[in-house]
């Protein structure tokens, strides 16, 4: 049995914060029904496309594990059909600019009075205030939610991440608080509104930054490199480079043959507890009680010598060697994986965390796999639908309309055309 078997969330996400949320909650075993455009679909589809007339990756690989239905809910007798869903499902999810449902007629004391035990959750660009009817972006977000201030190095401009952290990260938090929502109805037998804005998501993902920002009005951050470089600080935390935001110090640093491969360099740190087995390893064994190195506080004004010393060695071994080395050692260090590596990494594939998905359109494409493993839920990772693919699937099961009932609706023109589910 699935975790989340039994549970139906009415998915009327688009692009990637929302489907990011609702595929986690497929994988789990929810059985998610993604309301769509007729004719149209969500903006992904055709976004990015690298197949000629097959859904793009930006679509599939966040949408897996879902049955799709096309449904116009601007039409009377679409609105009819949402109403009947709202009743049967457990969990709502969108990620419409705000005040997009009450215009549709669906706000949440409607929901409310339709099903009670209806939970309603949003993603938005900023909580309510000055800001909260502004579009946002996964960019907007990172630079909002303090991510792009501290990020970059100190003599350059700020930087975005090229992790997902506003859209991506703001689905996972969503989905956290849908599961709890369900938990607490188990108790209270009540519905409620789940909301997470990107620029919280951002921020909770980035509270070591405002950890430094509150230690800063104490005296300056001594284990930022620009400390032991003699650089004053400002009033707000700077941009730290590659420096390990945990206290201990770390760079990247190059390997053999950097030359040639932008990615062929090692996240090296010299942990405290470490140094002396560090300092064998770069050969440098009299640092180990050398005034001015032996000790951590000592040795935050040679970092930059230190490093440069450490890289010497680096660069006559592999990203992998210097791994063979240093870990038997408990000397933390990880090599720079570029995607290519990554996706052909069989060990990704051994765990799920990558899985190959065929598709009727697009052939067989690489995606990620469900990235929390339960010991009694296993994930199955099911492909992406078709454009309401599964319309009169869920029309017959899901609401029970029958074949009259079915040529209305069809007739109305509330849903796209009707096709046959895949088996």
């Amino acid at each position: 049995m699935k975790a989340l078997e039994g549970v139906k969330i009415l998915d009327f996400t688009h692009v990637q914060s929302g489907p990011t949320c609702t595929q986690l909650l497929a994988w789990f075993g929810a059985d998610v029904l993604k309301v769509e455009r007729p004719g149209v679909g969500d903006a992904t589809r055709k976004q990015l496309v690298d197949v000629p007339g097959a859904d793009s990756l930006y679509f599939t690989m966040l949408n897996h594990n879902k049955r799709s239905i096309e449904l116009n809910s601007k039409n009377e007798v679409g609105k009819e059909v949402l109403t009947r869903l709202i009743e049967e499902c457990d969990v709502m999810v969108e990620n419409f600019a705000p005040g997009a449902l009450d215009r549709m007629g669906f706000s949440w004391e409607r929901i409310q009075e339709i099903n009670p035990k209806m939970i309603l959750a949003s993603i938005k660009g900023f909580g309510p205030g000055k800001y909260q009817d502004c579009k946002v972006y996964e960019n907007v977000a990172q630079c909002a939610g303090g991510s792009a201030s501290t990020t970059g190095f100190l003599d350059g401009p700020p930087l975005v991440t090229g992790a997902q952290i506003g859209d991506s990260g703001t689905g996972l938090h969503l989905a956290l608080g849908i599961v709890t929502a369900l938990f607490h109805r188990e108790k209270s037998g009540r519905g409620q509104k789940v909301t997470a804005a990107m620029q919280d998501g951002v921020l909770n993902l980035t509270r070591v930054k405002l950890r430094d920002q509150q230690r800063l009005e104490k005296g300056p951050l001594e284990e930022y490199s620009q400390f032991g470089e003699g650089i004053p600080f400002g009033e707000a935390t700077p941009r730290a480079g590659n420096d390990s935001g945990g206290g201990q110090p770390g760079r990247i640093l190059k390997c053999k043959g950097w030359e040639d491969d932008p990615n062929a360099y090692t996240y090296f740190i010299t942990q405290a507890a470490v140094w002396e087995k560090v300092c064998d390893v770069i050969g440098e064994p009299e640092w180990k009680t050398k005034d001015g190195y032996a000790k951590p506080k000592d040795r935050l004004d040679k970092l930059n010598e230190i490093f440069a010393r450490i890289e010497e060695w680096t660069m006559t071994k592999t990203k992998f060697e210097v791994m063979d080395i240093c870990n038997p050692l408990d000397i933390p260090v990880g090599p720079i994986l570029s995607m290519k590596e990554i996706a052909e990494d069989e060990g990704l594939y051994a765990t799920g965390t990558l899985v190959k998905v065929p598709h009727p359109e697009r052939g067989e494409y690489i995606s990620v796999g469900c990235p929390i493993k339960l010991s009694d839920s296993s994930v199955e990772v099911e492909r992406s639908p078709l454009l309401g693919e599964h319309t009169t699937e869920i029309l017959q099961q899901v609401l029970g309309y029958d074949g009259e009932n079915l040529a209305r609706v069809v007739e109305s023109g509330a849903v796209g055309d009707v096709k046959v589910a895949a088996e």
